[in-house]
């Protein structure tokens, strides 16, 4: 199974949550599935907290070596400013990871 395109895979999660989500407009959720569906996303919660931690610090790392705030150089390096060397190319990677993290949290969050 694990063989399978991401297109697949995701279409087969696609039709699973729409079949959770009707099971839920129809009142038909049992009190494990709304367990379980809320330790699914304190967990999402959780891991994507600490992507985000681990991330800030790899991204301060990289503000203190170049002296450059994060939001700052990336401009510059989506600009084309900067070059293409191998740790501005990571910082850059790091940096995006970072903003998917933010986007994670904030569709699994309370907070969202």
């Amino acid at each position: 199974m694990e063989a399978q395109l991401p297109e697949t895979r995701m279409k087969r999660r696609s039709s699973r949550l729409a079949q959770l989500i009707r099971i839920y407009e129809a009142g038909q959720i049992s009190e494990l599935m709304d367990r379980t569906v809320d330790k699914l996303l304190s967990v999402e919660e959780t891991e994507a907290r600490q992507d985000i931690e681990d991330l800030t610090a790899a991204l301060l790392a990289y503000e203190e070596r170049f002296g450059m705030a994060s939001e700052a150089f990336y401009q510059r390096f989506e600009a084309g400013e900067l070059g293409d060397r191998a740790d501005f190319i990571e910082w850059a990677s790091f940096y995006d990871m970072l903003q998917n993290a933010k986007k994670r949290l904030q569709a699994v969050s309370d907070e969202g």
